[in-house]
């Protein structure tokens, strides 16, 4: 049973944890805090999701194909189910192009190209919203600050008696407050939305040559490991070609002997 007690005592110093921070931000409290509260809950979702969806690199993909023929359509099948069941985007990306196998080249880029497309801005969801909150939580400081001047000189001018210096530094502290947790609320909301977004494009690069990869390799061409048809009769070709140009250099000389 749950300890009612304890859960009071909690909300207790919670509320004047609050109190607290109304007296020292003012206006501006609530604003700021819920401003902390959706940064933190942005970069921890953000984190967790680049997390499933990235653990798997392009090279256990290539480890993975190279085990396979792409004339083998049973096989493929069942690589293509195999794949498609995982939380990775790449092999979620590398299965949708194999069973689309039977379709052209050209209709498979394109394919790769919106599946990319969806990706990219699945990735980046939220990166705009922290940085829109990275703008906005300066001036919601500074707002407060403002606000805070301007209560400090009206409680100045309504004073009777003689202002001191440590009544206009009390003053200028408790309206700083609010500026600074502005700030403090925009630089981990800013550098979080920058580097979230260098994180998830370097994925999209990866997913980008991934599935390239995968496109080439449905085509019959072997990037890596053994030598494919096409570059030994680029080689072939490229052997004749040096003989011919060899070959009248070798008569001239025998005839000039």
């Amino acid at each position: 049973m749950p300890n009612f007690p304890d859960l009071q005592s909690h909300l207790e110093l919670m509320a004047q944890t609050f109190l607290d921070l109304q007296t020292q931000l003012g206006l501006m409290t609530l604003p700021l805090l819920l401003c902390s509260a959706i940064t933190l809950t942005i970069v921890l979702e953000r984190l967790v999701q680049l997390f499933i969806f990235t653990r798997v690199g392009p090279h256990r993909i290539g480890k993975l194909l190279s085990q396979h023929q792409p004339s083998n359509d049973a096989e493929l099948t069942l690589l293509a189910q195999n794949l498609g069941k995982e939380q990775v985007l790449m092999s979620r990306g590398v299965a949708m192009l194999i069973q689309h196998r039977h379709f052209t080249k050209l209709l498979r880029e394109d394919a790769a190209g919106m599946w990319l497309q969806q990706k990219r801005q699945q990735l980046r969801a939220g990166l705009k919203l922290l940085a829109l909150i990275g703008v906005l939580s300066p001036l919601l400081g500074l707002l407060g600050t403002v606000i805070g001047l301007i209560d400090m000189f009206k409680a100045v001018a309504a004073s009777s008696g003689a202002v001191t210096p440590n009544d206009l530094a009390d003053g200028l502290g408790i309206a700083m407050h609010t500026t600074a947790a502005g700030l403090l609320v925009a630089l981990p909301a800013i550098a979080a939305s920058q580097l979230l977004g260098l994180w998830a494009d370097k994925v999209i690069n990866k997913l980008e040559h991934a599935l390239n990869f995968c496109n080439l390799w449905l085509e019959g061409l072997q990037l890596e490991g053994k030598a494919n048809p096409v570059r030994q009769d680029i080689e072939a070709v490229n052997s004749s070609t040096k003989e011919q140009s060899h070959s009248p250099i070798s008569n001239n000389r025998g005839s000039a002997a």
